[in-house]
């Protein structure tokens, strides 16, 4: 499992590290990993031109005495220094023995557009908002040449500890991030400034939970239901779906669909849309009498395409089995229903939707997704699975919130959601809490969408029938 850990967490076990360790060990070991991935970048060291963007602290220090190391290799190494009389003194001195220069800030601009490779050493993870004006100038220059950009930590001008962009910040092809991910690293929108993100281990003790995880292959075969001998359509889960209207009968089909290829050992449909369910999938056990009165389940999934069918929702609310609320449902649902329910609820919105829910702009929700799913949760004391281009799951009563990192841009297709929906509700009745099936859909989901869309446009039936291939290919 890939895990994530606050700012005030990583500066403690870095001075209970540092209080251990001869004076300047803990910087050299990051150092050493940073100088490394530039040079895998480069290709090849000798002759190539690097400019490092050196602010104050330790993060200009890292980036110095990376420079350092890269001219001792043969590279022409030279430093814009945004704070000259706070530059690290230690990496500066470094850098000038080893033949790297000092630029002006004035004459910068030619320098980085002949560049091969820009280090960004401008702001460490403690840094707050977008990058000052100076700074900026700076980066739209780089964003002009066509050096690839090394972000040091973390880009500068993203908040490390909630994914925030606000302001101008650097965008990087890599990120070379020392012991142990942000989560600013793995959530959008800083996610997509990062490009690819390099750890390197300096030897930090972490505690055991982290501000954020993002489950591997592993994780998720390790949690994924698979019948055993003795198993029958109950033992598997029984998942019910009341979904779907005269208008959007689609959504219906697509989350039977979504929820036949999860695991459960048999699926009711309840609702208006019986007909063409029936003729895609014969296998559904089809009911006209009302989510209360169609059998047995384990878990409900009620919302997609609903319409205005607030009654069903009310009534699904009322079923003492795990709940999954999506699309409509999350509009009809009376929250305090919702947070008097005894069983356990997972709430799915997409930015709009939780957006209406919290009562603010969509770009606020897109803009801050840590702190909105978070705060969503707590309102309906429910789990959250909050979709978009990073996926997250959290829990009401806080811990760890799991970000999905499969997925593609073509799962941004009508009727993809209610494959999520379904497909996770199976998860549900298989017994799985709702944060793991909520994690595990969300995954399965992200990869049979990269799988089916193979590099081009998908749709949601397509990605409904690949995933069988994406859960053979978790289980290896």
């Amino acid at each position: 499992m890939r895990t994530a850990y606050s700012v005030e967490t990583v500066r403690a076990a870095e001075r209970e590290l540092m209080a251990r360790l001869p004076e300047g060990t803990l910087m050299q070991r990051a150092v050493a990993g940073l100088a490394a991935a530039c040079a895998d970048l480069l290709g090849r060291v000798y002759g190539s031109r690097v400019v490092l963007l050196v602010g104050s602290g330790d993060n200009g220090g890292d980036a110095l005495y990376a420079g350092a190391r890269l001219a001792r290799r043969g590279a022409g190494v030279s430093a814009v220094l945004l704070a000259p009389e706070r530059a690290h003194a230690g990496g500066l001195a470094a850098l000038r023995r080893a033949g790297g220069s000092v630029v002006p800030a004035g004459r910068a601009e030619g320098v980085i557009l002949r560049a091969d490779l820009v280090l960004d050493g401008i702001v460490g993870i403690g840094g707050k908002g977008g990058l000052r004006a100076d700074a900026a100038a700076l980066v739209a220059v780089v964003e002009r040449s066509r050096a690839a950009v090394v972000a040091v930590d973390l880009p500068s001008g993203v908040d490390a500890d909630t994914g925030e962009v606000r302001g101008e910040a650097v965008r990087a092809d890599l990120t070379v991030t020392f012991g142990t991910h942000k989560p600013g690293l793995l959530i959008d929108p800083a996610r997509e400034y990062a490009g690819v993100v390099r750890l390197v281990d300096i030897g930090l003790a972490l505690p055991g939970e982290a501000e954020i995880e993002a489950l591997q292959h592993a994780d998720v075969a390790a949690l994924l239901p698979v019948p055993g001998a003795e198993s029958d359509k109950y033992r598997r889960g029984v998942v019910g779906i009341a979904a779907g209207s005269a208008r959007y009968p689609g959504a219906a089909v697509l989350a039977v669909a979504g929820a036949l290829r999860g695991g459960a050992g048999a699926v009711r449909y309840v609702g208006p849309a019986g007909n063409a369910v029936i003729a895609r999938f014969p296998e559904t056990l089809v009911s006209d009498q009302g989510p209360a009165k169609a059998g047995r389940v384990q878990a409900w999934v009620v919302g997609p395409g609903a319409g205005d069918d607030a009654a069903t929702v009310a009534e699904v609310l009322e079923a003492e089995v795990p709940v999954l609320i999506d699309a409509d449902g999350l509009r009809l649902a009376d929250r305090d229903a919702v947070r008097g329910r005894g069983a356990p609820t997972l709430m799915t919105p997409h930015a709009g939707e939780a957006a209406a829910l919290l009562g603010v702009a969509r770009e606020e929700v897109e803009g801050a997704r840590l702190e909105s799913v978070r705060e969503l949760a707590g309102r309906y004391g429910a789990t959250v699975l909050l979709k978009g281009s990073t996926t997250l799951v959290a829990d009401s009563g806080g811990g760890a919130v799991r970000v999905n990192p499969t997925g593609t841009g073509w799962l941004a297709t009508a009727g993809s959601g209610d494959v999520l929906s379904g497909l996770t509700g199976s998860l549900l009745a298989a017994g799985l809490s709702a944060l793991d099936a909520g994690s595990v859909g969300a995954y399965l989901h992200g990869l049979a969408g990269r799988l089916a869309a193979d590099g081009g446009p998908v749709g949601a039936g397509d990605v409904a029938g690949a995933v069988g291939v994406a859960w053979r290919d978790v289980r290896g």
